[in-house]
């Protein structure tokens, strides 16, 4: 079975060779991501194995059948950058990694939400330059305020239950509800009242024609004046540039990203020579109150280990003609 690894970084290639030695699939690893310009490297292989930023449109699927792809392995949850009509079209399978750690995702979260509120990463600055001054350090308690959850799947759920621990308040809207967290006290409701409601949004749902720009200047207007926002889930779940108007107008008090709508173009490179051209990316790196990691969330031993079992016995299955549990239909 000859698999093509694009978007690959160091750490894929570490982890797929450490945990292939019982599958013995022969890896080819591309550092360019996929998309129609290099779906010609693909001639000669089974399986594609692609990240969250590789673009799987109609053209590039043509091109990926006709080289006698059958498989597209997802080494993520999310599948939105995949055409799966067009994947059908052409009889090419495509599988994903439904859970690989939700509390990693849930823990960054977390600590987006910390490091906003009370500043450390400006405090460790300071000391770093032998300044010891608090002068607008200043925080609030997590507990008692109000956290609004778009989203309580794995990781949503998760997020739940570490923030209840801190003693806050929990709504959410989710069009299913989750009974554990029922039971755990968290209280759905309509999405304009969880916007109303929450002192702090995070974010934890699939990108879907439903949930594009979520976060927009009119749902930004129904919120709290000082509203924390945090988005771990997918860069396009917010309209950027309704969120750098909400920051400079002060309705949005803090941004926690750690995902970006363009971020195919900046994310997971080291840019430190270059000039950037993203205009959004440098407006918001240029707020006091934004804090942006580069898609990281997802990035524990515990996850990359989960990630590349669960792409490899996804891999496996199609080998052997098996059921493809992970299957995205």
């Amino acid at each position: 079975m000859k698999i093509a690894v694009f978007s690959t970084k160091s750490y894929d290639q570490e982890y797929f060779e450490k945990y292939n030695q019982e599958y013995n699939f022969e890896f080819s690893f591309f550092e360019t991501s996929l998309n129609f310009d290099t779906a010609r490297l693909t001639d000669g292989f089974n399986v594609v194995c692609v990240f969250v930023n590789d673009i799987v449109d109609p053209e590039t699927l043509r091109i990926l059948s006709n080289n006698g792809v059958g498989l597209i392995a997802l080494r993520c949850a999310g599948y939105n950058n995949v055409n799966i009509e067009s994947a059908n079209k052409y009889n090419i399978k495509v599988v994903r990694v439904p859970a690989y750690s939700p509390e990693a995702v849930a823990e960054h979260a977390i600590a987006l939400i910390l490091t906003l509120n009370r500043k450390t990463h400006k405090a460790y600055n300071r000391i770093r330059e032998g300044n010891f001054s608090l002068k607008n350090l200043i925080g609030f308690n997590l507990q008692n305020k109000t956290v609004g959850v778009i989203g309580t799947g794995q990781i949503g759920a998760t997020f739940c239950k570490l923030i209840k621990g801190f003693g806050s308040k929990i709504v959410a809207f989710d069009i299913h509800k989750n009974t554990a967290l029922l039971d755990l006290g968290v209280e759905y409701m309509d999405i304009n009242e969880v916007f109303k409601k929450a002192d702090i949004i995070s974010l934890h749902c699939p990108l879907n024609e439903h949930t594009k720009h979520i976060i927009n200047k009119d749902s930004i207007s129904k919120m709290k004046d000082g509203v924390m926002i945090i988005n771990t889930s997918r860069g396009a779940l917010i309209k950027t540039g309704d969120v750098i108007e909400g920051l400079i107008n002060k309705k949005i008090g803090y941004l926690g990203i750690d995902v970006y709508e363009q971020e195919e173009n900046l994310f997971f490179e080291d840019l430190s020579e270059r000039i950037i051209e993203d205009e959004f990316i440098l407006r918001l790196m240029s707020f006091p109150n934004v804090l942006i990691t580069s898609h990281q969330a997802f990035f524990t031993q515990e996850a990359m280990v989960e990630i590349t079992t669960t792409t490899l016995n996804n891999i496996k299955a199609f080998e052997k003609n098996e059921e493809l549990i992970n299957e995205v239909k």
